[in-house]
């Protein structure tokens, strides 16, 4: 294994996470179902592996070097992985970072040196004060800065088409049948999901998004609808724009998730499992149950599920009783 014996740095841990199949939180679905659980990755999401491979491809066209400034968007987890990456090889860190990310995520960015400008998040995606715009001026205030801009990026689709989905492929033995994964930037569904498709086209890439977002819609009818846009508290998962990052086409369906009951089922993973997986990780299984109601499963089906981050990063929001009676999660 390659995460055997004495690794040069800590950036040597990304990749190459566990697959752990699922006995209690999938029971009453038909096929058998496994995780792909991303918090193995030394930042603790998926995110690592699109930050490095980004930042070292850079590096590689010369286009940045030691002393230099990154600067990107996130809700959180591409910022740590960014903030992490830096502190190893030597970069400057400044981030815009959405409200609606929780304070766990926000301090552990400020713990990690990183310079944290917040934004609000129910604002549209050309208002100069999203985190959008507040990234692009913040490159633009720091000439010489690199803008990791993942949400239009291909090498985001790149990251996970030459990692993620190889892995999954050899540690099924090519048995796959549905991959299950949340679609925010969508590189993870679209990297993954093109290698898989050109392994084996029948296999079926499920999409989650959330409600409240337009990627469902986009990918249905080709337009963008504003009027699907409204606020919705699950972080990293769904868009109000829609990002170059996602290869629509090679998305098969999208289903759409609630706040709730995607808290709610994050919360059922770790009691039942024993997995402590994030808000998101907790829509993509809520995704799964539903595509389960609608029969996309049968006996022989062999569903892998992305559970993109650690639980961790949700202390003070869905494994916070007093957040969820707040939301009125708990009633």
């Amino acid at each position: 294994m390659r995460h055997a014996g004495i690794t040069n740095t800590i950036l040597d841990l990304v990749g190459e996470t566990p697959l752990v199949e699922l006995h209690r939180i999938t029971k009453n679905i038909p096929g058998k179902h496994y995780a792909k659980v991303e918090a193995f990755n030394p930042g603790h999401s998926a995110k690592d592996r699109i930050a490095l491979h980004i930042i070292e491809t850079a590096e590689k066209k010369g286009i940045v070097k030691k002393g230099d400034i990154i600067v990107e968007t996130t809700s959180g987890n591409t910022g740590f992985s960014l903030a992490m990456i830096s502190i190893v090889k030597g970069y400057k860190c400044i981030l815009a970072v959405s409200d609606k990310s929780s304070q766990d995520k926000i301090d552990m960015l400020k713990a990690m040196g990183a310079e944290v400008h917040i934004c609000p998040a129910n604002v549209a995606a050309d208002d100069p004060r999203s985190y959008y715009e507040v990234a692009k001026r913040l490159h633009k205030e720091n000439p010489g800065s690199i803008y990791i801009n993942q949400y239009f990026n291909e090498l985001n689709i790149e990251a996970h088409y030459v990692s993620t989905g190889p892995e999954i492929w050899e540690q099924t033995d090519g048995k796959i049948t549905h991959l299950v994964a949340a679609s925010g930037t969508g590189g993870t569904i679209s990297g993954t999901g093109q290698f898989l498709k050109e392994k084996n086209p029948e296999i079926k890439i499920l999409g989650v998004d959330a409600i409240g977002s337009v990627l469902k819609k986009y990918h249905e009818t080709g337009e963008f609808d504003a009027n699907e846009i409204c606020p919705y508290k699950i972080e990293g998962l769904g868009k109000t724009l829609i990002p170059t990052s996602t290869d629509f086409d090679v998305i098969d369906i999208y289903e759409k998730v609630a706040d709730k009951t995607s808290a709610l089922k994050a919360r059922e993973l770790v009691k039942t499992e024993g997995i402590f997986a994030g808000y998101t990780s907790g829509a993509v299984l809520q995704g799964v149950q539903q595509y389960a109601d609608k029969n996309f499963f049968d006996e022989d089906s062999f569903v892998v599920i992305i559970l993109p981050d650690h639980g961790s990063r949700y202390m003070n929001k869905i494994y916070s009783d007093d957040w969820m009676n707040e939301q009125g999660f708990l009633n």
